[in-house]
C-alpha cells in the first residue's frame, strides 16, 4: 500500500504507546504505577452522567447541528464570556468530539504549505504533529526551566517571519505545569498585531491552576478578531472519554470551521452535548474539589522527587503534570523512562515526547491516587539507588 507523503509527516502521542505498553506488563504479572497518562482519575460528576442518560431516554440519538446544539452553544458564549470579560455570541462557537478537532481544523483552514507556524516546545506533540501534515514548517518556542517553562518573549519575535502565519499558546501548559503571564500575553498580542497572526490559545486546563487567576489570551484587549480559544470538558469535568471540546473563535472562521466538521464527524454525539449543558449550568463542586486534590497530590509528588539524588523539579503552577530534570541520573531521558518502566514499575514520558527541548527531562502525570504516588516516589529512588 502506498500511503501519501502528508500521512508520512503525521506524528502521534507517545502516552498511549506507553500505556499501551504498561498494560501488557500488567498483563504478564507486574505491577505498574500509572504516571504517563493525563487522564484525571475521578468519575464524571453524577449530574452530568444523569443528564446524559436522560438525554439518551427523552431521544436524543440523532443528528445534531454541526457547529453544536443551539443549547451548548449558547451555554459555552455565556461561560465563555463570563470568565474572559468579553462579548461572545453563539455564532462563534463549534462545538467537536474531544478538543483535538480545533487544533486539526484550524490548522487545515488558515495554514498552507510552506507557512510557518510558532509553538510551543516541549509541548503537546499535535500541535508540531498537524503543522508537519499541513505541509508547514513547525518553528518551536523553547519553554525554558529557568523561566518556569515559559518561553522568552525576545525569542518570539526573532522568530516571527514574513511566512509566519499562527501562534500556538497553551497556558496552564502540558507538559511542564508552567503558566504564562499577563505580560507574556500582552507581548504575543503585540507581535500577532504587527505581522497579522492568528493566534491559537488552547486553555484546556484553564481552571486547574493553582496560584493566582487564570489569564485568557482571549481577555486581552483588541486580540479577538485573531484569536481561536480550544477548550473542552475532559480535564475540568473528568470528561476525557465522552469526547467534548469546542473552539471560540471569530464567526466568519466558524462557518469554516463547522465546513469541516461536516465532512469529517458530521456532528458530536447529541447527548454528550446535553451532558456538557449541564457541566457547565450545573453545580460546580466537583470540579473544584478535584482541583484541591491535585493540589494535595502536586505538594506530595513535588517535594519527593527533589529529595531523591538527581532529579530536580519545579513546582507546577497548573494542569496536573510536574516535568522533573533527571540529567543528574546520568541518563537521557529514554533510558530514563524504560528504566523506571521495567525496574521501578513506574511509567512516565520521557520529554522528548514532547519536542527537542524536552531533553533531559520526562514528563509524570499526578492524576493518580496519593498512595500510588508516594509508591512510585520509593520505587523510582530505590531503582535509581541500585544503579
Amino acid at each position: 500500500m502506498k500511503l501519501s507523503k502528508a500521512m508520512g509527516r503525521l506524528g502521534t502521542e507517545t502516552a498511549f504507546e506507553v500505556l499501551a505498553r504498561a498494560r501488557a506488563l500488567e498483563a504478564q504479572g507486574k505491577e505498574i504505577v500509572h504516571l504517563e497518562i493525563g487522564e484525571p482519575d475521578f468519575d464524571t460528576p453524577s449530574n452530568i452522567v444523569e443528564a446524559a442518560g436522560t438525554a439518551l431516554y427523552e431521544g436524543y440519538t440523532h443528528y445534531s447541528p454541526s457547529a453544536g446544539i443551539p443549547e451548548l452553544r449558547e451555554a459555552i458564549a455565556e461561560c465563555t464570556s463570563e470568565t474572559r470579560g468579553v462579548e461572545v455570541r453563539s455564532e462563534q462557537v463549534v462545538v467537536t468530539p474531544g478538543a483535538k478537532p480545533i487544533m486539526f481544523f484550524a490548522i487545515l483552514a488558515l495554514v498552507e504549505e510552506g507557512d510557518e507556524v510558532l509553538y510551543p516546545n516541549p509541548g503537546f506533540p499535535i500541535y508540531e504533529s498537524m503543522i508537519n501534515f499541513v505541509g508547514a514548517k513547525p518553528v518551536p518556542l523553547a519553554l525554558q526551566e529557568e523561566r518556569d517553562f515559559r518561553f522568552d518573549v525576545s525569542q518570539l519575535k526573532d522568530k516571527v517571519s514574513p511566512r509566519s502565519k499562527m501562534i500556538i499558546i497553551n497556558s496552564p501548559q502540558n507538559p511542564t505545569g508552567g503558566v504564562l503571564t499577563r505580560a507574556d500575553l500582552e507581548e504575543v498580542a503585540r507581535v500577532a498585531e504587527e505581522h497579522d497572526l492568528m493566534v491559537l490559545t488552547d486553555e484546556v486546563y484553564d481552571r486547574i491552576i493553582y496560584e493566582g487567576e487564570h489569564v485568557s489570551f482571549l481577555s486581552l484587549p483588541g486580540v479577538q478578531d485573531r484569536t481561536i480559544l480550544l477548550n473542552g470538558f475532559s480535564k475540568t469535568y473528568a470528561m476525557t472519554g465522552w469526547r467534548l471540546g469546542y473552539g471560540v473563535m471569530p464567526e466568519e472562521l466558524a462557518v469554516h470551521i463547522t465546513r469541516l466538521m461536516t465532512n469529517s464527524n458530521s456532528c458530536t454525539a447529541t447527548f454528550t452535548q446535553w451532558a456538557g449543558v449541564e457541566a457547565l449550568r450545573g453545580p460546580q463542586d466537583a470540579s473544584y474539589e478535584m482541583v484541591e486534590e491535585f493540589r494535595r497530590r502536586r505538594d506530595v509528588i513535588v517535594p519527593g522527587l527533589n529529595a531523591i539524588e538527581g532529579i530536580r523539579c519545579q513546582n507546577p503552577k497548573g494542569a496536573f503534570y510536574v516535568f522533573p530534570n533527571i540529567e543528574g541520573t546520568g541518563m537521557n531521558e529514554v533510558e530514563f523512562a524504560d528504566y523506571l518502566m521495567v525496574e521501578a514499575g513506574v511509567a512516565v514520558l520521557a520529554g522528548t515526547s514532547f519536542g527537542e527541548y524536552g531533553k533531559g527531562f520526562v514528563r509524570m502525570s499526578y492524576a493518580n491516587s496519593v498512595e500510588k504516588i508516594e509508591k512510585a516516589l520509593g520505587n523510582i529512588e530505590a531503582a535509581l539507588a541500585k544503579r
